[in-house]
């Protein structure tokens, strides 16, 4: 009788929690997206953005074109991961038995699960001052906010009990959880705010267009339950749900329950949702010797080499992911449910026989149950996110990033929690190497990854210790590719300041005037013609005293044979030879 009893309550739970849209439970999990392992290369192409959108103003690529990439992972505070296994397992059939080894928190967070598919775009550094790029992605997020553990487990493990004396109870307050599924599409521009001496500030903007597939959100105030186990009655008292979602009807979860195939089915048919979004940020870099960078080309003072770093320290603040999804009242299910009753599991099971009844039927215990349609806003993890970027010593730099969470948990939507990371990395136009160390405020510890970047191509991952450690609370990868086209100063073999593509003698020390070529010397003695008085005269005849031996070449008069023109009365000149 006490096992049936608890497979009614659980029945009970299901059903009224299915009416407010907070079964749907699909256990992969993944966060940490950030790719702060390349992103913080000054080769990164449009990875750059992840941090700010102003980065782009200096980077030093002319030219890039997306491929392809992807990031997945997993980050929570429910438990720590127990096995790859089990990560694996919850991915395949929605198993979270043996995904966690839970924890004693009452509440908890979790991210399950995040995916980001970058799609083709490219970066297009136009000039020194001005950049543009064009970036697509496809974005999954599900996310339990502030939820309780008790819940979250006597609902989603068929072999859970809470303790043996047959009472049951159960709170959660001030809980969110919303699963979203959206495309973006973002223009950036990002340029130079002021250049002057050792200071540069840049700005950058992204516009996007946010596409919604489709979500479902579950946000309550909150939710007491006592269940007594041989009275086969659950008491709900202070009960204050929403529910919403274009992709799963309030009647469709009373009937038919969810499975992860169904909801992507319904996710790929229903799309209805649009809005905007964007990202702003500025830059600021010190850069102590710019004087010592700056050199004379093709005529031109004071020009600046884009192709290398030039700052020693560089500050970033920006402000991403502004903007939420408005999902029309058309598609859109809503339900509302609030106030207190008891409901026993006989009556449920004789009277619920559609979704009509059970409304009915909740409505006649007590609690008020209102649905309509309506139009819903699913807001964007909007965060604040300030990095210092340090260049220590020729190739070697360390960046640090504080990120801080800006969303609302309240609202529908999703958000990121708050986490400073530390990345020392080692970086060159064809390899750079990250290594980001952050520690989370979600789990209260510390996570380490690493990112390698070759030319276009990366792979890596901002949380990889539970590949190599047990008792950890995340796991994330990424990996992807593009085509760089880098900047690159102009050749100048000779070292004339003449480059080699305007250089008509690009192996003889020339002067911009003669076009990269050495003046002429029509006397073949050793000076250019346009610092000569004499300038057809061979040039040892022309110095009486004022020319040293040293300057003799073969073949030429000897330093006794030197003409020395005197002048007669008449003005002429006699040529004597001095013996």
């Amino acid at each position: 009788m006490y096992q049936l009893n608890i497979l009614r309550m659980r029945l009970f739970l299901y059903t009224f929690l299915a009416f407010a849209g907070a079964v749907i439970l699909l256990p992969a999990s993944s966060f940490a997206q950030f790719n702060l392992g390349i992103a913080t290369s000054n080769w990164s192409g449009t990875n750059a953005m992840t941090i700010n959108p102003a980065l782009i103003a200096d980077s030093r690529e002319k030219f890039t074109i997306d491929i392809l990439g992807v990031n997945a992972g997993v980050d929570n505070n429910l438990g720590t991961l127990s096995s790859l296994t089990g990560i694996n397992n919850a991915i395949k059939n929605g198993n979270v038995n043996n995904m966690f080894t839970y924890n004693n928190n009452s509440t908890f967070s979790l991210v399950a699960p995040y995916a980001k598919i970058n799609l083709p775009g490219f970066m297009w550094s136009i000039n020194k001052n001005n950049s543009i790029a064009l970036t697509n992605s496809v974005n999954a997020m599900n996310q339990f906010n502030n939820f309780d553990q008790s819940l979250f487990r006597t609902v989603g493990d068929p072999n859970y009990v809470i303790n043996g004396n047959g009472v049951t109870t159960l709170t959660s307050k001030n809980f969110n959880y919303t699963a979203n599924l959206w495309t973006q599409t973002g223009i950036t521009w990002a340029g130079v705010l002021l250049d002057k001496d050792e200071h540069e500030i840049r700005v950058g903007v992204t516009v996007r267009y946010l596409r919604g597939i489709g979500y479902i959100g579950l946000k309550g105030n909150n939710l007491d339950v006592v269940y007594k186990s041989g009275n086969d009655s659950v008491h709900v008292t202070n009960s204050d749900l929403e529910f919403a979602s274009n992709i799963l009807t309030t009647q469709n979860a009373i009937l038919n329950g969810t499975n992860s195939s169904n909801l992507l089915s319904q996710i790929f048919t229903n799309a209805n949702g649009m809005g905007m979004g964007g990202d702003v940020g500025v830059t600021y870099d010190y850069m102590p010797e710019f004087a010592r960078e700056r050199y004379s080309m093709d005529g031109h003072e004071g020009m600046v080499d884009y192709s290398r770093n030039r700052y020693l320290i560089r500050f970033s603040a920006a402000i991403m992911d502004i903007g939420s999804i408005n999902y029309p009242s058309a598609n859109n299910s809503n339900a509302t449910i609030t106030g207190n009753g008891y409901i026993t599991g006989k009556g449920l099971s004789d009277s619920v026989k559609n979704y009509n009844d059970f409304r009915n039927y909740a409505i006649q215990h007590g609690f008020a149950a209102d649905t309509a349609h309506l139009a819903t806003r699913v807001y964007m993890p909007t965060t604040l996110r300030l990095s210092m970027d340090y260049h220590m010593y020729r190739n070697f730099y360390i960046n640090a990033m504080y990120i801080d969470n800006l969303a609302d948990r309240m609202n529908f939507g999703n958000s990121y929690y708050n986490q400073l990371t530390i990345t020392p990395r080692f970086d060159r136009r064809m390899l750079s190497v990250g290594v980001p160390i952050t520690y989370s405020w979600l789990t209260s510890s510390f996570k380490a990854g690493v990112g390698v970047r070759y030319s276009g191509f990366f792979i890596g991952s901002d949380d990889l210790l539970a590949v190599v450690a047990k008792n950890q609370s995340g796991l994330n990868v990424y990996m992807g590719g593009y085509v760089p086209f880098f900047k690159h100063k102009k050749h100048d073999r000779d070292g004339d300041g003449i480059s080699d593509d305007e250089d008509e003698c690009p192996d003889e020390y020339g002067t911009w005037e003669n076009k990269g070529c050495p003046e002429p010397d029509m006397e073949h003695g050793g000076s250019a013609d346009t610092s000569e008085n004499c300038p057809d005269m061979p040039q040892l005849s022309r110095s009486k005293a004022g020319h040293s031996g040293s300057n003799l070449k073969a073949g030429t008069v000897s330093e006794k044979d030197i003409l020395v023109g005197e002048k007669k009365d008449g003005g002429e000149m006699i040529d004597e030879r001095r013996k």
